[in-house]
């Protein structure tokens, strides 16, 4: 009998991920609030996680063997806007499950990110010290303090920008930047912001990696620093359409909520070291563009 895995955002962009990739091992049931998760194998509960005696009711009557808690308000200018609100998600939901885990004694694996870090003392390690500059990178600051002091065995998974392919409810901005370029129009985008970017296969498989090999906190970053711009430019090629519909601007140049650090580039090599390995950026895109369907033009 397949052990049970608890997913919550699972109808989300990453936790669909995430369900994708281990229901052939796991028994996996899908947290998610509004939306169902439309992965098959996948056991669908829909419950609102700021409910705590619901929430406990739930790991009850389940039993997990394990849990990846990865629902969050995560778009940081919502935070900015919405900072009570979020926090409930963000930070006390995170210490409650963090309790539940300790509790019923099972593995828990939490999706932290680059953000808790102010982007100027690049790159970054787990021992680096968190600065955050936004709500967001500030909740989830405190949210891995919060989980380590109730539940010192979770596996805190800082991620770095995501990108790929989704049928979930949670969307990353690769399929309007690429519709947008087909339909012949310029975008915008940062020339002067990096990160470790990888795509959400390999975070889910480093994810899924996670339960079993690490507690504390421990960086999935992708192998290469780069900015928006530049994964752009491969975009662009790999369509053959022409990469001046992508014009470069600094962080400077368009006024947000939240502020942008400028480089939060991840030090991944711990997780390397113990099987992570995410793909190439313009390998993982040339298999985005296949399986969304934007096969015109993609150069194989």
């Amino acid at each position: 009998m397949k052990k049970k895995l608890l997913i919550t955002g699972a109808s989300g962009f990453l936790g669909w991920n995430i369900c994708v990739n281990a229901a052939s091992e796991w028994h996996v049931f899908g947290v998610c609030n509004t939306n169902s998760v439309n992965v098959g194998r996948v056991t669908s509960i829909r419950l609102n996680l700021i409910d705590y005696a619901e929430l406990r009711n739930v790991f009850s009557d389940i039993r997990p063997d394990a849990v990846i808690h990865a629902a969050a308000y995560s778009q940081p200018n919502y935070c900015e806007r919405n900072p009570l609100e979020t926090r409930k998600v963000n930070v006390e939901v995170p210490s409650n499950i963090a309790g539940l885990c300790a509790d019923f004694r099972v593995p828990c694996v939490f999706t932290s990110s680059d953000l808790v870090f102010d982007g100027l003392k690049p790159p970054y390690a787990e021992t680096s010290e968190v600065n955050p500059i936004c709500v967001y990178g500030e909740q989830k600051a405190e949210a891995e303090e919060a989980m380590l002091r109730r539940y010192p065995e979770t596996a805190i998974c800082r991620m770095p920008l995501m990108f790929g392919y989704t049928e979930g409810a949670g969307k990353s901005f690769d399929p309007q930047m690429i519709r947008t370029l087909l339909e012949g129009k310029r975008i915008r985008l940062f020339s002067d912001e990096y990160r470790t970017p990888v795509d959400s296969e390999s975070a889910a498989k480093g994810l899924l990696l996670m339960l079993s090999k690490v507690r504390g906190i421990i960086h999935l970053g992708g192998r290469t620093r780069i900015s928006r711009y530049e994964m752009g430019q491969i975009v662009a090629r790999l369509l053959n359409i022409d990469k001046s519909l992508i014009k470069p601007v600094l962080q400077n140049d368009i006024s947000m909520p939240a502020r942008r650090p400028p480089d939060v580039s991840l030090v991944s090599s711990k997780a390397y070291t113990i099987g992570y390995d995410p793909h190439d950026i313009e390998a993982a895109y040339q298999e985005i563009l296949i399986r969304s369907k934007f096969l015109s033009g993609v150069q194989k």
